[in-house]
């Protein structure tokens, strides 16, 4: 779509982030004239998009077009500008905006906890993975823009769509011998048999049933294997899920140089409103809008550009009903 003929608007609006939801909230105010200034933490617009997700799933250039035409219909874009750290959003309102939208990502790696080795070297966070081997070191905080030492034979533990995409992306730098491990049976696996059956063409091993327990070091300090314990499905609950439980003296190593802990993601809540959106993305604070990662469940990019165009809607009535 093409903006340049909208006019300035008097009304302001700031959003925070510019993940999918974001994305889909400035695409809709700038449409009924409001002026849209977009408040980025990294140094690159566009958040998941950009940073996480891999050029053989979604190309880049649909949104660096989309950029384009909101900077041609006046957009204002601010790189390495982390709110609450160097802007507060009381500063925002002070400084003129009448309404925030708030898109912070779900950049936050779940933790695995008390489970020996995850500071070794060759062990890494999924996040930090995926945004290392898909966007330009240049354009990178300086301490994420060391080269990876990706090694021949890899982990990935865990199985929704960010493990596939580490998978995936550690056959494309040369790794030999790729293996998922993963603690529940195959069919409660949340990446598809569709997935599944690619990388398996591609040389990926899965073992199912299987829970890291302790990572190993080599004589020179770096990741040398991952100590492994079986899983059996336990009793149903009352619900009739059977969850994995350990299976005593079944310990086993699997040798590795590279791990990737691609267990969940968490958004990030530093702005401290709570996860408690109200009808389209309201939040318990007059004015504040959320949306995407921070605003509930993680969506995919669809339903996060549609979550975002349902709050602009709700910001637009909002701001014509506020004297």
């Amino acid at each position: 779509m093409d903006y340049k003929r909208i006019a300035p608007a008097d009304r302001k609006v700031a959003i925070v982030g510019t993940g999918s939801a974001g994305l889909g909230c400035a695409d809709i105010l700038v449409q009924k004239g409001y002026g849209v200034s977009v408040f980025e933490s990294t140094t690159a617009s566009g958040g998941l998009l950009v940073y996480e997700i891999q050029n053989f799933k979604h190309a880049k250039d649909i949104w660096l077009e989309k950029l384009e035409e909101f900077e041609r219909a006046g957009v204002k874009f601010f790189s390495n500008t982390h709110v609450v750290k160097e802007r507060t959003i009381d500063d925002l309102f002070a400084e003129g905006f009448d309404a925030v939208f708030i898109d912070i990502g779900s950049e936050i790696d779940a933790k695995m906890a008390n489970i020996p080795g995850t500071d070794l070297s060759g062990v890494y966070e999924a996040t930090d993975f995926l945004i290392r081997t898909n966007v330009d070191l240049n354009q990178l905080p300086e301490k994420m823009r060391a080269p990876l030492e990706i090694g021949s034979r890899v982990v990935v533990i865990s199985g929704g769509d960010s493990a596939s995409d580490c998978l995936r992306s550690t056959l494309s730098l040369g790794s030999e011998d790729v293996t998922c491990l993963y603690q529940w049976a195959e069919n409660e696996m949340p990446a598809g048999e569709k997935i599944r059956k690619t990388l398996r063409e591609e040389g990926v091993k899965y073992r199912f049933l299987t829970q890291p327990v302790k990572f190993i070091a080599g004589a020179d300090g770096r990741l040398a294997a991952v100590e492994c314990i079986e899983m059996k499905l336990g009793e149903p609950d009352a619900n009739g899920h059977r969850k994995p439980v350990p299976v005593e003296g079944s310990n086993f190593s699997v040798a590795a140089n590279t791990a990737i802990l691609a267990i969940r993601y968490c958004a990030d809540a530093i702005i401290g409103l709570g996860q408690t959106p109200l009808k389209e993305g309201a939040t318990l604070r007059d004015g504040i809008f959320t949306g995407g990662d921070f605003s509930a469940d993680l969506d995919p990019i669809t339903t996060a550009i549609e979550g975002g165009r349902k709050a602009a809607l709700a910001i637009d009535e909002y701001l014509r009903n506020k004297k």
